[in-house]
């Protein structure tokens, strides 16, 4: 099993970089966590970096804190939590759904719309973030997991 790794402050402001870069925001309020190559975790408990080791040494644990994002190559993929506990910042890289497209979009579907834009950009209906999609030229392709889509 991998090892969760507690980023240090230079890998931390690396996220911060790309996320700010991606979409405007400024600030990770928390410890991140990455557990294997990709997958981060958002911790912002009472427990320090020490405590947290102790811990996985203690007991098998998945993760620590709200999986909050994925690197995927260059880029980071926000989750739908992340996308929620980061929502006040997000500011670049938006992609307003209507209320046809929001359930289009829970239940699982591309998107087949032209936005204009490349790369991962944040699904919002409303006041509501929705996690990422990933933006081509002709479709948004959906990351939802089956478990957590709408039922027809």
């Amino acid at each position: 099993m991998n090892q969760l790794k507690i980023l240090n402050k230079n890998e931390k402001q690396e996220i911060l970089n790309k996320l700010n870069k991606q979409f405007g925001i400024n600030n990770i309020p928390g410890i991140i966590v990455k557990r294997g190559e990709e997958k981060l975790f958002l911790f912002s408990g009472n427990f320090n970096e020490k405590q947290i080791k102790n811990l996985e040494r203690t007991v098998p644990i998945e993760g620590v804190g709200v999986y909050f994002a994925k690197l995927v190559k260059e880029e980071i993929r926000l989750s739908i939590e992340g996308t929620q506990i980061l929502k006040d910042q997000i500011n670049q890289n938006i992609f307003e759904l209507n209320q046809e497209q929001t359930n289009q979009w829970m239940k699982g579907q591309e998107l087949n719309i032209k936005t204009g834009k490349k790369g991962f950009v944040v699904m919002k209906y409303k006041d509501n973030f929705l996690g990422c999609g990933k933006a081509s030229i002709e479709k948004i392709t959906n990351f939802i997991p089956k478990s957590r889509r709408l039922k027809n």
